[in-house]
């Protein structure tokens, strides 16, 4: 029997890429598993792959035992669909069917679906377990550092992240002042953002603090920031970033170091 080969079931966004490449440095030979409408199009160049639509479970599940994977990372943006815009093929409905899809919040369905493709014989691993690097440390990102008042607001933001973490609705807040601007749901990072960007108040600005859930498995889907979400920050008129140190992930730091900096906002990895 050969190594454990890796499978990556990819979302949209930089981070499949990535998890890719850091097998692929440290000698391993990645299957790609591309869900058709979500991941970039680019997302597998290079590399053994194959497309498939995200209801066809049978699909997936042979697609990937024929090219031999024992373990699997699912990473990438997937925005939650209906049952109907689903479409589960027979074995997808059946599966769906056991974990309860219409009747769990966002991460709880991770974690479920997570233990099915475990009783289908799957080892799941997080992509920080393939790409350490992606995760954030403890302290200052790029060159400035909050002072005392934003740091009132990161623990602020923390704090009430935590909170919505704990129903298992988001992983974001955005305070000013001390006063909560914004909390993530089904919008996402960005369009949460650019609505507390329409609410801030005049003087110093506000933070954006991202952490995990308290309950949550993670292996599955942590925080996530990147140059993108520098960019939203900045124009929403916000003084920084908080993310939880080991716990969170940064796309490209050195990138997002420099274009903080250029914006004139900190980003930091919390400690505890």
């Amino acid at each position: 029997m050969g190594p454990p080969r890796l499978g990556i079931l990819a979302g949209g966004g930089e981070l499949p890429r990535l998890v890719a490449a850091a097998a692929v440095e440290h000698g391993g030979n990645p299957y790609v598993l591309a869900f058709r409408n979500f991941a970039d199009d680019d997302v597998a160049d290079g590399l053994d792959h194959d497309w498939v639509r995200l209801g066809a479970i049978g699909k997936a599940l042979d697609s990937l035992r024929g090219a031999g994977v024992t373990d699997l990372c699912l990473v990438g943006r997937i925005h939650r669909p209906s049952w109907k815009d689903l479409l589960p093929d027979p074995r997808g409905a059946q599966f769906l069917s056991r974990i309860g899809f219409d009747k769990l919040g966002d991460h709880a369905l991770m974690a479920v679906i997570a233990e099915g493709l475990e009783g289908e014989g799957f080892r799941i691993v997080g992509p920080h377990e393939v790409a350490p690097d992606l995760l954030a440390p403890v302290g200052p990102v790029g060159a400035r550092f909050p002072d005392e008042g934003l740091r009132a607001d990161l623990a602020r933001a923390r704090e009430v992240a935590a909170a919505i973490g704990r129903l298992d609705a988001g992983q974001g807040a955005v305070v000013q002042q001390g006063v909560v601007l914004a909390v993530e749901a089904a919008e996402g990072t960005d369009r949460m953002l650019a609505r507390a960007g329409e609410l801030a108040r005049k003087g110093r600005g506000g933070v954006l603090v991202k952490v995990k859930k308290p309950q949550q498995d993670p292996r599955l889907d942590l925080p996530t920031i990147g140059t993108a979400t520098v960019e939203a920050a900045a124009a929403a008129g916000l003084a920084g970033i908080g993310v939880e140190a080991g716990a969170s992930l940064i796309i490209d730091r050195k990138a997002v170091g420099r274009l903080a900096d250029r914006r004139g906002l900190f980003v930091v990895g919390l400690e505890g």
